[in-house]
């Protein structure tokens, strides 16, 4: 199957404007099979599905991501 090479992962917030981040995608698969994703950090880091389903994977300790949506950029 061919999964999009980016997304836009976006976090919304309620009393300011949405954060979105770039994430690009990974040789790695996550623990569903789907490809991880991740911004230029390293840090945030995704396991998207061929849904758009988005499930975040932990890069460090103490880390609390939010749920965020998934738009495809290609």
């Amino acid at each position: 199957m061919e999964y999009p090479e980016r997304y836009e992962l976006i976090f919304q917030a309620s009393a300011v404007e949405d954060d979105v981040v770039i994430v690009r995608r990974t040789e790695r698969a996550g623990a569903g099979g789907y490809p991880i994703y991740e911004d230029e950090t390293g840090i945030v880091r995704a396991e998207i599905s061929d849904r758009g389903e988005v499930r975040m994977v932990a890069s460090g300790g103490h880390q609390a991501p939010g749920s965020p949506t998934a738009r495809a950029l290609g």
